[in-house]
């Protein structure tokens, strides 16, 4: 019982960082309306496990080094900015879906692979988790934390964000909502194609 109001804190930290909008909500918000409801789902899943690769590193004490590091955190951070800026002017370059509003999904689909690991990649590349998560442990989580509530911690911040993510690409498959897009998708893809580069750009050269 005492460990109750930790484990509240914690799961209303996370669920407004998942809400808030940035490079996940985007890419899945992407793969969702271009791809199907499928790719949007295991576009979550990848986010949803990269998460558990922050948590553990975060946990081992790993997260301590990359944040002191410079050089370290400055490579992860443009490995990140590189991801999200490719991902970006893919987006805006991007043809026309052709989406098949009587198909379960697109002819161009995603593999469910591919789906996964652009989740997975856009998650675990993106230095601001790295310091998200960081600072969850160092002023949250003490060293007298017991382990089984840390693991409860992790299994509620990665079921959190799958669960919002999947519910987004459910959302976002419906047919009313496809048909907007289809009226709107060269612009919606710019759009989201240049706010994934400006997302790229801030972490580049934001100092952190």
């Amino acid at each position: 019982m005492e460990y109750l109001p930790l484990i509240g804190t914690v799961a209303l930290l996370n669920l407004l960082a998942a809400i808030s909008p940035g490079p996940d909500f985007v890419m899945v918000l992407r793969n969702s309306l271009t791809y199907s409801r499928r790719s949007g789902i295991f576009t979550s899943l990848g986010i949803s496990l990269a998460l558990g690769v922050h948590l553990f590193y975060c946990a081992a004490g790993i997260g301590y080094l990359i944040s002191t590091s410079v050089v370290l955190f400055t490579m992860i951070k443009l490995l990140g900015a590189g991801y999200l800026i490719y991902m970006g002017v893919g987006s805006m370059m991007a043809k026309r879906s052709k989406l098949d509003l009587t198909a379960t999904h697109s002819e161009f689909d995603l593999t469910r692979f591919q789906a996964f690991r652009i989740g997975f990649l856009t998650n675990v590349l993106n230095p601001k988790a790295t310091l998200f998560f960081l600072s969850l442990f160092t002023l949250v989580i003490g060293n007298s934390t017991p382990l089984y509530i840390i693991l409860t911690i992790s299994f509620i911040i990665i079921g959190t964000a799958l669960s919002w993510f999947a519910i987004v690409s459910v959302f976002l498959t419906r047919q009313e909502i496809q048909r907007i897009f289809l009226k709107y998708e060269k612009e919606i893809n710019r759009i989201l194609g240049g706010f994934l580069v400006l997302l790229g750009i801030k972490v580049a050269f934001t100092l952190l």
